[in-house]
């Protein structure tokens, strides 16, 4: 084979492996639209389990003991938790990924924050309070009170969880639907 021909061959090669590359980037790129479209999710958060996760609609009033994505409004108390590292990127108000939470009180319900938490008398199992992260920063928690209308209280018994003992209530508006777990792991 002359010189000549080695570099058209070459030449030829590159342009087939550019041609595979980019069929295989369109083809991913596909598959995670589709993926985000039909409401799937991965969880690298250490709320809930690890793992592919899936938006469910919710196409009742949100209740007791619903597990939800939800997107927190872009408050002071997100956005300082997202300069600690507590809340990862995402597509909520204020560049942070939605939040799995389990739904402990709804509007009218009076939450007791105190060594752990009490929802109208009653003790939320697991529920101690962290008085300072991983790092030793400090961790102030929400003051009690009652859950206002349009707002949910939530929880995550994970330890280490960052909930709504330390941000407070946070409206119904943001949750997008139940959280079904698809394929997941506790490590």
């Amino acid at each position: 084979m002359t010189g000549a021909a080695t570099r058209r061959s070459m030449t030829t090669q590159q342009r087939r492996a550019i041609v595979v590359l980019s069929m295989a980037a369109v083809a991913a790129i596909l598959l995670v639209v589709t993926a985000v479209a039909g409401g799937y999710r991965v969880n690298l958060t250490p709320s809930e389990p690890l793992g592919l996760w899936r938006i469910v609609p919710l196409d009742r009033p949100v209740a007791v003991n619903d597990l939800v994505f939800i997107c927190p409004l872009a408050t002071a108390e997100m956005g300082e938790a997202r300069a600690r590292g507590y809340l990862r990127s995402g597509s909520c108000p204020g560049g942070v990924a939605p939040l799995i939470k389990t739904v402990i009180a709804v509007a009218g319900q009076h939450v007791e924050i105190g060594d752990s938490v009490s929802v109208d008398g009653r003790v939320v199992s697991s529920s101690s309070l962290a008085l300072r992260d991983g790092k030793g920063r400090p961790l102030t928690p929400f003051p009690s009170g009652i859950v206002p209308p349009g707002h949910v209280f939530l929880y995550s018994a994970f330890p280490g969880s960052y909930d709504s003992r330390y941000f407070g209530p946070v409206p119904i508006s943001g949750i997008l639907g139940l959280a079904q777990e698809v394929f997941t792991y506790v490590p």
